[in-house]
């Protein structure tokens, strides 16, 4: 089932996309086949990340993430991959990062749908 989103929502993503940078799920696996470094956050809700999320992914909700991401994540310089459910509220998320200097983020376009679908890793 594909969800609906209201154009309001729609119209801020777009604008937020045009500053972001995004990467697919084979962008991911491929980055950590290769042994990449970087810190993979699930910005969904608390409900959704307990149902099962990316292994070996940190939880930091879009709702909180301006307020703990330096907690959590302290260098700027520190590449990021952020996903949701389907990478629209992942992309807002890159884009309020970028805006408190993180330079090295990206969203991961098609979240967590696209995860399971390619049947990565995922856990409880």
């Amino acid at each position: 089932m594909v969800k609906q989103h209201a154009p309001g929502f729609l119209k801020i993503v777009a604008d937020a996309k045009s500053r972001v940078r995004e990467c697919s799920v084979d962008d991911v696996k491929a980055r950590r086949a290769a042994g990449g470094s970087f810190v993979l956050v699930d910005v969904r809700e608390d409900g959704e990340y307990a149902a099962g999320h990316a292994a070996g992914a940190v939880h930091i909700g879009k709702g909180v993430i301006e307020r703990d991401i330096e907690a959590k994540v302290p260098d700027p310089a520190t590449p990021i991959v952020l996903y949701c459910g389907g990478g629209f509220r992942s992309a807002l998320a890159a884009d309020a990062l970028q805006k408190m200097g993180y330079a090295n983020v990206v969203s991961m376009d098609g979240g967590w749908a696209a995860w399971v679908k390619a049947g990565l890793p995922t856990e409880k």
